[in-house]
């Protein structure tokens, strides 16, 4: 089998405008980024029309860190559908570069089931991270350069200016970029003197977890994104108010660096299935979602729109009813569960598992007791994903090397647990390895569906902490920090209790500990701190130490980047 990068190579495309054209969308609407992706505008659903698709939320076990093909099933799943004669399109968030570079690699999905050009898709796209990044170290600068001035000229500032003093006390909004460099996650900034600035202690985060990202995900419309800018909280006055990006008069200047990439890119798969490339917030640190404009342009223009939610069903999938759904409306007739045998596998915690080193023999060989063992990780999935009132499919992603004494095995299980089981070949077959299981998600969506959410808006936030924790995780409690508790008066006096809550916390296991596998219980989930992103419209909760700037391994993906003697980009895939 040809390397990723030489398929989509190989792979025959359509232009922009001529997928743009077969969606139905006008060409006042297409704005071209070269000869195979353009931007749509979102001006489009103002036009008359209504939704008409259906949307399939795809999610997964408890992630591996040699990952379980979540987004070659998403675009094998939407491919599958078409080879059926559904029209679909899938909608996928853009790969960040920190991961590109990492361990992670290229996140274009793969083999016969990517988004083509994957070179183009890896790398830049369209300038959307690059847009993002330049407007939060715009409000980053722009407060600096506030407590500067106020400090220098004293009480002569608003004379000389106009303008009122902030009395900035603390500032809130740290740095980004992105690239994973831990060399930044603690920094001094303002050293060299007085014409430097003031000297004080600050931080970066990487772009994906800037809640810039995930207000554009959130986003509804130019005039909304606006808003959303203008609520942002930069820092805190020294009466103890918060101050905004409204309130510093950067949140324009903010939304004009951000208005093109509020439209998502249309781009295609190796068999030129429509997909639309938007926004880029992590599920461990934000809430890992593709935007909801780019859900929506899909279900106007389709049958079936797949879209994919970070990580396992305990993240991506939690924060989109509860978040995303929430603040959209938009609700899945079906979910999708992606899982493999090896991932089962590597969920009983028997097998030591290390990012860039080899997978551990133990799971890509027939053992059924190992899968037995594992196998309640995805019972716990499954368990979850029905919580929230939607039918649920099981996509077994097969590996050459898979036996069928297992597969059977595990479809049984399935079906015992509620959900229905269908094997994803689409790595190897592309939508001709998808058929069985886009004919499991048309039958699952027929079935009634009754979306629920896992607490009311209304409910305090001590209340939505231990229904997240109890109900979400299946701790038997939280502990709250001394920071978190004085937190979470302040913000219940604020009124911002019917905020959701947007839990950060390791990917790598249901609860905060990546050490427990499997289903854990009874363990006690810690909150260290509560901090409210009122421009995302939610309540950043800190469960244990999470990295909102990664660092690069030993062995980073970008060693075997580099570019041959024809020009073309090599390592990459």
């Amino acid at each position: 089998m040809l390397s990723d990068i030489l398929i989509s190579r190989h792979s025959s495309r359509l232009t922009a405008d001529q997928l743009a054209d077969r969606l139905g969308i006008p060409t006042d609407f297409v704005i071209p980024h070269g000869r195979y992706k353009a931007k749509l505008d979102p001006a489009l659903l103002r036009q008359p029309g209504v939704q008409r698709g259906k949307l399939v939320l795809v999610s997964a076990i408890t992630p591996t860190p040699f990952g379980e093909g979540k987004t070659v099933t998403t675009l094998g799943l939407s491919m599958g559908l078409n080879r059926l004669g559904h029209s679909a399109i899938a909608c996928i968030r853009q790969p960040s570069q920190g991961p590109v570079f990492g361990v992670k690699g290229g996140a274009a999905g793969g083999g016969h089931a990517q988004v083509v050009p994957m070179e183009e898709m890896n790398l830049h796209l369209t300038g959307d991270f690059h847009a993002v990044t330049a407007a939060h170290n715009l409000a980053a600068a722009a407060i600096d350069a506030r407590l500067f001035h106020e400090r220098r000229l004293g009480e002569a500032f608003t004379e000389r200016t106009g303008l009122t003093r902030l009395n900035i006390a603390r500032i809130l909004w740290p740095r980004a970029m992105d690239i994973n460099d831990r060399a930044l996650r603690h920094i001094t900034l303002g050293q060299g003197g007085a014409a430097d600035g003031v000297e004080r202690e600050g931080s970066f985060v990487i772009t994906a977890a800037s809640e810039l990202m995930a207000v554009l995900a959130l986003a509804s419309s130019l005039q909304d994104l606006r808003a959303r800018i203008g609520r942002i909280r930069l820092a805190e006055s020294e009466e103890g108010h918060p101050i905004t990006a409204e309130d510093l008069e950067v949140a324009g200047a903010m939304t004009v660096l951000l208005k093109e990439a509020l439209a998502p890119t249309l781009m295609q798969t190796t068999e030129q299935t429509p997909v639309l490339v938007h926004a880029g917030p992590f599920a461990n640190i934000a809430h890992g979602n593709s935007s909801v404009i780019a859900d929506q342009i899909a279900l106007r223009h389709c049958d079936y729109g797949v879209t994919e939610a970070g990580f396992g069903s305990d993240m991506g999938l939690e924060k989109f009813f509860n978040i995303k759904g929430r603040q959209s409306g938009l609700f899945p007739a079906c979910v999708v569960l992606v899982a493999t045998l090896r991932g089962i596998k590597a969920n009983s915690g028997a097998c030591r598992i290390t990012p860039g080193q080899p997978l551990p023999a133990a799971l890509t060989e027939p053992s059924l007791p190992l899968l037995r063992q594992g196998f309640d990780n995805l019972a716990w999935h499954i368990q979850n994903a029905r919580r929230y009132g939607v039918p649920v499919v099981v996509a077994i992603n097969r590996f050459p090397q898979d036996g069928e004494e297992e597969l059977n095995w595990l479809s049984d299980r399935i079906a015992e647990c509620g959900a229905t089981a269908a094997l994803s070949d689409a790595f190897a077959k592309g939508g001709a390895g998808a058929c069985d299981l886009a004919q499991a998600v048309v039958k699952a969506c027929s079935r009634p569906s009754h979306p629920t959410l896992l607490y009311p808006s209304e409910m305090p936030l001590v209340e939505k902490l231990a229904t997240l924790a109890e109900c979400g995780y299946g701790a038997a409690g939280v502990a709250l920090s001394e920071m978190a508790r004085a937190q979470l008066e302040r913000l219940s006096a604020e009124g911002l209790d019917h905020l959701p809550l947007c839990m950060a916390k390791t990917p790598l296991s249901i609860s905060h500990d990546p050490a427990l596998k499997g289903a854990p219980k009874g363990f006690t989930l810690p909150v260290e701190s509560l901090t409210p992103c009122t421009g995302a419209g939610f309540i950043y909760a800190l469960c244990g130490p999470v990295m909102t700037m990664p660092g690069l391994g030993s062995l980073p993906a970008y060693r075997q980047m580099d570019i041959d003697e024809q020009g073309e980009i090599v390592g990459l895939s």
